[in-house]
């Protein structure tokens, strides 16, 4: 991943609301959720999760798909992936002591 795609994820999460909302999609699952679902979960105005989303959508981290009326939200694994792969690419100058918790933490996510 190249710098400025990281600086633009990075960038989209560092929002409360962005942050609570592909929280939201990653729990969710491939299949996403629908907007609405979305703004209800999260007790969020429509305009202001539209922004949020377009945001995320822009850096990467969210696919859109549209359903009908609805517009379905999900969280691209492969980006997020790509953007903590970055973040660890030089990690830890080979002490497995600090970055074993790290991996420890993935393990039981993908439990």
């Amino acid at each position: 991943m190249e710098q400025p795609s990281a600086i633009a994820a990075l960038s989209a999460l560092a929002h409360q609301g962005r942050l609570e909302a592909f929280r939201l999609l990653v729990k969710a699952g491939p299949e996403g959720l629908a907007a609405g679902d979305i703004a209800r979960a999260l007790g969020s105005l429509p305009n202001t999760l539209s922004a949020n989303l377009n945001i995320l959508s822009a850096s990467g981290l969210v696919t859109s798909q549209r359903h009908g009326r609805s517009i379905r939200y999900a969280a691209d694994y492969a980006h997020m992936r790509a953007v903590i792969a970055f973040l660890m690419e030089d990690c830890c100058a080979g002490a497995a002591e600090i970055c074993g918790p790290l991996a420890e933490t993935a393990r039981r996510a993908c439990a």
